[in-house]
Formats: structure tokens, sequence, C-alpha cells
């Protein structure tokens, strides 16, 4: 065979990821925020674009009568919806009457210097304007230099007073780095020591003890670490005590100097704080040298001082995850499953705008770029309104995949994997995973992520059905929080236990949940409920 170029003609096919189809794909797996920031990153960028400010009322909403039956009610309108091809509506004639009567009235009084109610004149003499304190006052001449000032002077623009928004004027409670920069003036003199303070108060944790280490901010400050540590003992002097600590010993010794109780037992005592932890008692008493009553003594004085200094101060509050459906208990029975409105992004459109500049003298290039800018539009629509409809198909199916969970809790959720949805919902489960990708759905039990609702099946004893890794792990919480003291369960108890309620689980499988759950072993658990600590 001669080895050579050539030329060959060849047929086959492969799959072609069109923008479109990747702008609806990543429309579908963002969660509402950046859905949000994409459609007004949109909005700036295409001017056919506007946003609809209408009042929610095309959320999308779907009645699950049980687990057999569910009907949709008023879907959103999409892209061939009532509003037309493009989503557009209809403009309202009498708003739009209503809207030029008001900008008339507006140009009138511009021009003339009337007011808009038909009143003075807008050049009227403010100089001899009457003002009274209280109603019913007899009425005082306003000075000529604080006339104009006076006129106008309810907190508005045209006021002339500079006092502060009512919100500017709002208590608010002082953070810890305010507190703290505003004692670091009283504690250091030079401008070196100051700058010291200031970068350890910024390696503060919200807890108040400190991320980094001495050294790498004395190599960046370029400065002794005898400086660091000098300006460090001072910051540590400062109310509360125990800020500014390296570890939970440091904290606990700073509180306990305070009070004037850091003798030599009690450092002993804080150098074995993972004793406290395991509650062993006798390993406490013999390397502090005291009898139970002076470890108990020691324990309840322990126990009196804040391990987290740093909560004193005001920190911002963690908002809770917004919904993107919201889920309630219809009268009849069953399940309503609806779009949270306040989270669909609402555009539109705008043919006005789009048949106004079509009708002008437009070039070629002006005009490629209003179709590319139309068509761009029109599938920013209907990909919004694919999207939306997408994620209320995927929550309504798993709604009523998960029936039992939203009726007995925990312990009856069922195992499920992304392809028994996709396939009721004849989608691909690539799909789901999107969908159920950071969205959030409100319901009876509580704000969860969509993806908290598939869990891995465990297989059931004998003929029964698999059961719910998240309902397994529930079980154990159960049955350890509800064992008796002197009889403390074991992971072999537990999985017998388990196997006589249909749960066929192995050893090593209940340790690795129980340790997921954060519950300690048997041993500890003994030691824990027999001590006195």
């Amino acid at each position: 065979m001669a080895i050579g170029p050539r030329l060959d003609l060849r047929q086959s096919q492969s799959l072609v990821m069109t923008p479109q189809l990747q702008q609806a794909i990543k429309l579908l797996q963002l969660n509402n925020i950046e859905l949000q920031e994409y459609v007004e990153q949109e909005l700036e960028q295409n001017p056919l674009l506007e946003s609809d400010a209408r009042e929610a009322g095309e959320k999308g909403e779907i009645r699950a009568e049980g687990v057999d039956e569910m009907t949709s009610d008023a879907l959103p309108d999409g892209p061939d919806g009532p509003d037309g091809p493009d989503g557009l509506e209809g403009l309202d004639g009498e708003a739009s009457s209503a809207a030029k009567d008001t900008a008339d009235t507006l140009l009138r009084a511009a021009e003339t210097g009337q007011a808009v109610d038909g009143g003075g004149s807008m050049d009227a003499d403010v100089d001899n304007e009457w003002s009274s304190d209280t109603p019913g006052d007899a009425p005082s001449p306003v000075p000529e230099s604080n006339a104009y000032e006076s006129y106008g002077s309810g907190g508005g623009a045209l006021g002339g007073n500079d006092l502060p928004g009512l919100e500017q004027t709002l208590a608010s409670e002082k953070s810890m780095r305010d507190h703290l920069l505003a004692e670091l003036g009283f504690l250091v003199c030079t401008t070196g020591d100051r700058l010291i303070g200031a970068h350890l108060i910024d390696m503060l944790d919200e807890a108040g003890y400190l991320k980094d280490s001495l050294e790498g901010l004395a190599d960046r400050l370029g400065c002794d670490l005898e400086d660091v540590e000098a300006v460090l003992g001072a910051l540590q002097t400062i109310e509360p005590a125990g800020l500014f600590a390296r570890n939970l010993e440091e904290c606990l010794s700073l509180q306990l100097i305070e009070r004037g109780r850091l003798d030599p037992i009690m450092k002993i005592f804080l150098e074995n704080l993972d004793l406290l932890a395991k509650r062993d008692l006798p390993g406490l008493m013999a390397v502090c040298g005291v009898d139970e009553e002076d470890i108990q003594d020691m324990v309840v004085e322990i126990r009196e001082l804040d391990p987290k200094p740093g909560r004193a101060f005001n920190h911002d509050v963690a908002q809770p995850m917004i919904p993107d459906v919201m889920m309630r208990p219809q009268p009849g029975g069953g399940w309503i499953i609806e779009l949270n409105s306040e989270t669909l992004p609402k555009v539109l459109v705008n043919n006005v705008y789009l048949a106004k500049i079509s009708a002008g003298d437009v070039s070629k290039v002006d005009k490629r770029y209003i179709q590319d800018c139309l068509q761009t539009a029109n599938w920013l629509v209907k990909s919004l309104h694919q999207r939306a409809t997408t994620i209320l198909k995927v929550a309504s199916e798993i709604v009523i995949q998960q029936d039992a969970f939203f009726k007995k809790g925990v312990s009856a959720l069922r195992p499920l994997v992304l392809r028994d949805v996709a396939d009721v919902i004849e989608m691909h489960k690539s799909t789901v995973s999107r969908v159920t990708s950071n969205k959030y759905i409100a319901t009876p039990r509580g704000i969860f992520e969509l993806k908290y609702f598939f869990t891995s099946s465990v297989g059931g004893s004998g003929t029964g059905d698999g059961h719910s890794s998240e309902a397994v792990r529930q079980r154990i919480k159960v049955l350890i929080d509800a064992e008796d003291v002197k009889k403390i369960l074991s992971d072999d108890k537990l999985v017998k236990l388990l196997k006589a309620e249909g749960m066929n689980v192995a050893r090593r499988t209940v340790a690795k949940y129980r340790d997921s759950l954060g519950l300690p072993s048997s041993v500890q658990r003994r030691r824990e409920k027999t001590s006195k600590l």
C-alpha cells in the first residue's frame, strides 16, 4: 500500500452542542442567585430584553393527590403560551392612557411653572412662607435666611438641611474587630506595635482564636518574633478574657489567670484535657495527684469558663437558603408543589422597541445585530420557561416517590436514585442531576436540598425491600439514644437489632454510620454515661 496524501469521503453521525443547547444546560444547573446574576447581565447586554415587573401570578403549581395521581395547574406561560410566540403580552390601553395623561400634566407644569395640582406658581415668593411649630399655633414668619431651608423641609430631596436618613440613625452593636481596635490604642504606643496589633486582630476567627502562626506574621512584617509576642501578650489582657489564644488550653488559662485560679495543679489539668474529653476520671486523678472530690471541683470550675469568647460580640447571621420550590399540604389530602415566584426572573422581549428601531433606516450591520439580539432574547425566554417546567416536574416526582418521608419522617425515607425519577418523567438522569444540584425545596419538615432525597439502598433481610441509608442512620441514632446505662449496645448488638427489624447491615457499615453521626464507640459511651463528670 502506497504511503501518500489522498482524499476520502466519509459519512458519520455526531452530537453537536449548539450554543442554544449549551445555554439551556447552563441555566438548568444554576441556583437562584446565579440565575439572577446571569439574567441581569443579559438585560444589560441585550437591548431587546426587559424585566417583567408584573406581580407574580404565573408561578407553577402541581397538586400531588397521592403517590399515584398528579395534576398540573397554572404552569408558567412559556414561549408559546398566552403571551405569544416570544413570551410577549399586549399593552394595557387603560394603563398607557393614564401614563400619557400623567406625562402631559408634568410637561405642562414644567413649561408654565405651575404645580401639578393646579396650585400657585413654582416661582412664588417663598420668603413670605409661613410655618408653625404645632397645629393650632399662630403662624410665624420664617426668617429670610432660612426661607429656602424651611420650604420643603420634610426629609425630602428638596430640603436644605443635611440631616441623616433614618437608616443612618439606627443603633448597631459593636463588632469584635471594632472593640479590639479601640482597645489597641490604649495598650501600645508606637506605630510599629499598632501595626502588629492590627494584623493580630485580623488573624482572629469568630471564636476569638488566632488562625495563623506568629512566625508567619513576623516574616510578613519584617519584624522580630519577640515584638509580635510582646504585642500579643498585651492584647491578651483585653476583656473578655481568652481572646487571642492559640488553642483551647491557652484560652482557658487566660480566663483562669484573670480569676487568679491558675495554680500548678490546674495547669496539669489543662494539659490533659483529652482525658477529660474521654471521661477518664482515674487517669486525671493519677496525673494531677488529687482525689475525686478535688477533680469534681476543678471540672465545675472549668465548665464555668467560655471556650469561645469571641461569641460575645455581634457577628453576621447566616441567612437561610432561599428555596426554589414550595410545598404545602392540600386540604383534601396530598401535597401542593409550586415554584417560588420570588426566585424566578421575569423577562420578556420588547416588541415595541423592536418595531420602532426596525421601522427606521437600518444598515446591514445593525440589522444583523438586531436579529442576533432577537434570537438570543427568544432563546433566553424559552430556556427560562423550560428550566422552570423541568424543576417543577422533578420536584413533583420526588415528592411522590418520598411521600412516606413527609408523613412519617426520616425513618420512612426510601432509597432513591436518579434513574428512578428520570424514567418516570422521561428525561435523562444527567438532566435530573443538574436540576437537583443546588436546588432547595421548602417542606413542612424544613428546607432540604433536592439531592437529599436520593440515598443509597441498604439490603433488607429475607425478601423485604431495601432501606435508605439515611433511615438506617436515623435508626442507629435512636437505638443508641435509648440504650440503658447498664446495657450499652455494641456494634455487633446493633447489627442484630437492625437485622431483626429487616435491615441487613454489616458491622463495618454500622461503625461507619455511627462515626458519621458523631457517636462514640460503646466503650466510650459506657465511660461517659457511668462517669460523674
